[in-house]
């Protein structure tokens, strides 16, 4: 019955959803306060983006867009920037804010950040290795010698821990990033200075929840392993 459903899971599956649905929630609610909230200046995100990315002498980063919400992102094997729905042509504090992270990401790839060049250089592993992870741990959970399965999952398993942990500083820099471009630019007010760090700083917290979640992923896996060696 261990192998097939196991009371212990809950003790690290609650807490880790509680965490993720409270940062979600939370990063939905001060994004769509804050996309009612126009800038004086006008810009949309899409704008305010290609004049960040311009004025550090970035000139072939694409930007476009993409369909869903808070999908945004910088793909730095492709350098383009992609803005969702209600950021691309928004003029909002939100949208503003969102679009000034994502072309932080593009010049901390122009100027070589350490902390997201090993973050891209980890990405094909990590993919892999979180897939397989499980699989190999309950292989080795159900063979009598399969320790080396076991140590394999937890392996693979603690890149993808230490991916987390270092998406969480390239995030936080991005977003360190935004703000001072947009004040150099004079883009923001500095109210809305006030209103772009709070919806950054909800987005940070799901990053957090990320971290934290794949903390007590593994500690429960560790457990598992524990409870065989203890059997």
């Amino acid at each position: 019955m261990f192998y097939y459903f196991d009371p212990l899971y809950l003790v690290f599956a609650i807490p880790a959803f509680l965490i993720s649905l409270i940062a979600q929630m939370r990063v939905q609610m001060v994004f769509s306060k804050y996309s009612r909230v126009r800038t004086f200046s006008g810009l949309t995100g899409a704008e305010v983006a290609k004049n960040i990315l311009w004025s550090n002498g970035i000139y072939d980063v694409r930007v476009e867009y993409v369909p869903g919400l808070l999908t945004d992102h910088y793909d730095p094997r492709f350098r383009v920037l992609r803005l969702s729905q209600g950021v691309f042509d928004s003029n909002s504090v939100a949208a503003v804010g969102v679009a000034a992270h994502e072309a932080g990401h593009a010049i901390q790839h122009y100027q070589k950040y350490p902390w997201l060049a090993l973050r891209t250089a980890m990405v094909p592993v990590v993919n892999i290795g979180s897939n397989l992870a499980f699989p190999l741990i309950l292989i080795g959970l159900l063979l009598k010698n399969g320790d080396i399965f076991i140590n394999l999952g937890i392996l693979l398993f603690s890149l993808a821990v230490v991916f987390t942990l270092i998406t969480l500083p390239v995030e936080l820099n991005a977003s360190k990033r935004a703000v001072e471009a947009l004040k150099v630019s004079g883009v923001i007010l500095p109210d809305e200075e006030i209103a772009v760090k709070k919806v950054l700083g909800a987005a940070a917290m799901t990053y957090v929840a990320a971290v934290s979640v794949a903390i007590l992923q593994l500690l429960y896996y560790l457990s598992l392993v524990q409870r065989r060696r203890d059997d």
